[in-house]
């Protein structure tokens, strides 16, 4: 009887430390970030349009442009749903029109081709971009899914510009023309779901510094429209 007592005993305390066990299992500690900051490389792809164009200049293609960059987050409430970001990228932008720059010496000439016997001619930009966003957004800590809105101005610097232009006969190319100017800003907006969100640019002063058709100030302003990807 006594040995029976002690096996019962022993039996007891195996179970009651068998569930502990299984108690320590079931609820395992998670550690989570209530500071998070949704610092973020991005990347987009634009169609470029200009706006105030002078008379006959026309797009007759598909103008395209790629932006990528770094935004470092700052969080402005306690939910953190709203912040303010800034960082830098880069931008190339390409224009397919009917613009033709001509150098004359240390000037350049600007005129509108009415013909359609040429082949190519663009010119193109690249950009060093510091943005600056106010950010709405539905994430918390534990979701990298949600809707966002983000918006803001964006300051450019132009490091390198290049004009082509080729036809049948003539194949001449311009590069750093001091026409344009090389601070260009504007507003933007960002919107959409996740990984994928729409995007819309608009500059807000003229492309051109100090060029002119026919004693006419070219005034040509950048809208692009596209898609932008945000990467933790």
């Amino acid at each position: 009887m006594r040995l029976f007592f002690s096996c019962l005993y022993l039996l007891s305390f195996y179970n009651l430390a068998a569930q502990e066990e299984i108690k320590i299992k079931e609820s395992p500690f998670i550690a989570v970030d209530s500071l998070y900051r949704e610092d973020q490389f991005y990347f987009g792809f634009t169609l470029n349009t200009l706006q105030n164009k002078p008379n006959q200049l026309d797009q007759n293609s598909f103008s395209t442009g790629f932006s990528a960059g770094f935004l470092r987050d700052m969080p402005i409430n306690k939910l953190r749903t709203v912040a303010i970001a800034s960082g830098i990228g880069f931008t190339y932008n390409n224009y397919i029109q009917n613009l033709n720059i001509s150098e004359n010496g240390s000037t350049r000439d600007y005129s509108i081709i009415t013909t359609s016997n040429y082949s190519k001619n663009r010119f193109s930009q690249l950009f060093v971009d510091v943005p600056i966003e106010f950010r709405w957004r539905t994430s918390t800590y534990t979701s990298y899914k949600f809707w966002r809105i983000y918006g803001g101005l964006k300051f450019s610097y132009l490091l390198y510009d290049n004009y082509i232009y080729i036809d049948d006969n003539i194949q001449k190319s311009i590069t750093n023309n001091p026409d344009f100017d090389k601070l260009q800003y504007g507003i933007y907006l960002a919107a959409g779901y996740n990984t994928f969100n729409l995007y819309a640019y608009y500059g807000l002063n003229p492309l051109f510094k100090s060029a002119q058709i026919d004693g006419n100030k070219l005034a040509m302003q950048s809208l692009n429209l596209g898609l932008i990807f945000y990467i933790l």
